[in-house]
C-alpha cells in the first residue's frame, strides 16, 4: 500500500482537531479508517481477512442529514487524484445514499462537513 502523504495527515489531523471543538456531538459519531500506510505482505493479509478494503476513503462522519445516510472524506494534497478503487467506491457510495467528497486541505473538509450538515 502506497505511503499517505504528510500533508494528508497534517490536514486531516487539523479536521478532528476542528472537529472536536467545533462539533463535538459530530466528532463523538466521526472515525478514521486507517486503510493506507505501509505494511509488510502478512499484516496486510490480516488486515484484509479483517475487512480493510482498497478504496475506501480516509474519514466517515456517521451522521445523517436531511439527504444522506453518511459522509465520506477523502484527504489528497497536491495533485494526486482519487484511485480507480477509489472512484469505485465513491460512485457505490454515492448510489446507496452517501455524499462522498475529495478535500484537498482542512478548509475544504471543514466546508464539506458544515454544507453537509445544511443538506
Amino acid at each position: 500500500m502506497a505511503k499517505r502523504s504528510n500533508m494528508e495527515a497534517i490536514n486531516q489531523s487539523m479536521f478532528f482537531d476542528w472537529l472536536a471543538l467545533a462539533r463535538p456531538n459530530i466528532r463523538a459519531l466521526t472515525f478514521a479508517i486507517p486503510n493506507g500506510g505501509s505494511r509488510d505482505a502478512r499484516e496486510g493479509a490480516n488486515l484484509k481477512r479483517q475487512g480493510v478494503t482498497a478504496g475506501v476513503f480516509d474519514v466517515f462522519v456517521s451522521v445523517p442529514s436531511v439527504n444522506y445516510n453518511g459522509l465520506y472524506i477523502e484527504f489528497k494534497h497536491g495533485r494526486n487524484k482519487l484511485t480507480s478503487a477509489q472512484k469505485i467506491f465513491q460512485e457505490k457510495v454515492l448510489n446507496a445514499g452517501f455524499a462522498a467528497v475529495v478535500c484537498y486541505n482542512f478548509d475544504e473538509a471543514m466546508n464539506a462537513v458544515e454544507e453537509y450538515l445544511k443538506c
